[in-house]
């Protein structure tokens, strides 16, 4: 099954024609003008989360909106401002190759839908923002970097965190070693997770918290070193009695040993509430928590025998328009995106390392991954 699925994945990427519209042409020349953004996936994070946001943007704009749901697209439609002209189906979803008014496809579905969609919006010549976690496996992946690259197009992953104030300050402070080298960092996100939802279905999700709440954790440690982990030691505590978790799992703790000798002590949890990291050095540590909400980051910082808060100017653009913007600015001037297809890459390597360790129950080498 799973090697019939890469098969068609792939097929799709190879087929990826160039098809450049009238809209790529214009994103060419810039002109100012905002690039038009199309929503696939009207659930509650794209809802209630991303689409408040275009109005804090600079060189975004919410122009499409791809549901199965007829509902929703009539009622944020009529929010939003979308033209009827502007809404889509799934089934109809590859007609957006004829709408110059799109140059970027955002998706916002379940996992096991994301390389689908994604490949499909590159093949119509489009620009594809890319929920995290990428996909359910390497595979896909790669398969949605072959196709972008195919195409043409820009393929950025939604590592939001990555455009947020105080994500970006703890970045500079520990690779610029404000605390001394960083010897350990400490990352725990984990919420509770309520049953009947998609997130706790193998078939949709890939996984359990680890694709979910847990990629915090690990994308942290690599972003805060700048470094990618030699080897991955994981297990696994799951209730198999709870009947949310009759597919996926609760909890992966897991450590990660880095080339500069840097140790990140991870925890992916649905059973419980944390969302913080710690970045320790000789002379102290610079805490962050909430580390990666989607709003209400503090951050504290212990040198030497003084304990202080790291207080950043308000008024900052936030991460989600951040994020927004990062994508339209790079495809205006043709650079790569800070969070592109092969950062998603790069995490499903690692988590895919992580499932075999704990089911293994050994040490699992990232070189022989």
């Amino acid at each position: 099954m799973e090697t019939n699925r890469r098969e068609m994945l792939l097929g799709i990427g190879a087929g990826a024609a160039l098809s450049v519209g009238s809209a790529a042409v214009a994103q060419a020349g810039g002109g100012g003008r905002k690039l038009g953004y199309a929503i696939v996936g009207l659930g509650s994070y794209a809802t209630k989360q991303i689409m408040p946001r275009f109005k804090e943007c600079t060189s975004s704009q919410l122009v499409a909106l791809v549901s199965g749901t007829p509902e929703k697209l009539t009622r944020y439609a009529a929010e939003y401002g979308v033209p009827a002209a502007n809404c889509y189906s799934y089934k109809d979803f590859d007609r957006i190759r004829d709408n110059p008014a799109i140059d970027i496809v955002y998706i916002v579905l379940p996992n096991s839908m994301h390389a689908e969609y994604s490949i499909r919006a590159a093949r119509a010549g489009k620009h594809v923002m890319c929920e995290k976690p990428m996909a359910v496996s390497v595979a896909e992946c790669e398969a949605m970097i072959a196709a972008s690259r195919k195409a043409n197009r820009k393929l950025m992953i939604g590592y939001r965190s990555r455009f947020e104030p105080y994500n970006r300050e703890a970045i500079a402070l520990a690779r610029g070693g404000h605390v001394g080298p960083t010897k350990i960092i400490n990352a725990e996100h984990g919420f509770t997770a309520k049953p009947d939802q998609w997130r706790l279905d193998r078939a949709m999700s890939g996984g359990g918290s680890l694709m979910d709440i847990g990629i915090y954790s690990l994308n942290a440690a690599r972003y805060l070193t700048g470094e990618e982990p030699m080897t991955v030691t994981a297990v696994e505590s799951t209730d198999k009695s709870d009947p949310r978790f009759k597919t996926v799992e609760d909890r992966i703790d897991f450590m990660l040993k880095f080339p500069s000798g840097i140790i990140a002590n991870c925890v992916s949890s649905y059973n419980s509430n944390h969302n913080r990291y710690r970045i320790v050095g000789p002379n102290g540590y610079i805490d962050a928590e909430p580390a990666t909400a989607y709003e209400g980051q503090r951050m504290t910082i212990r040198k030497g025998d003084a304990t202080m808060p790291r207080v950043l100017p308000a008024g900052q653009k936030s991460q989600f328009a951040g994020q927004l913007d990062h994508l339209s600015e790079c495809v205006l001037a043709d650079r790569q995106p800070i969070v592109a297809g092969e950062e998603g890459l790069a995490d499903m390597r690692v988590i895919e390392a992580i499932y075999r360790s704990a089911r293994e129950g050994r040490t699992v080498r990232m070189d022989r991954a």
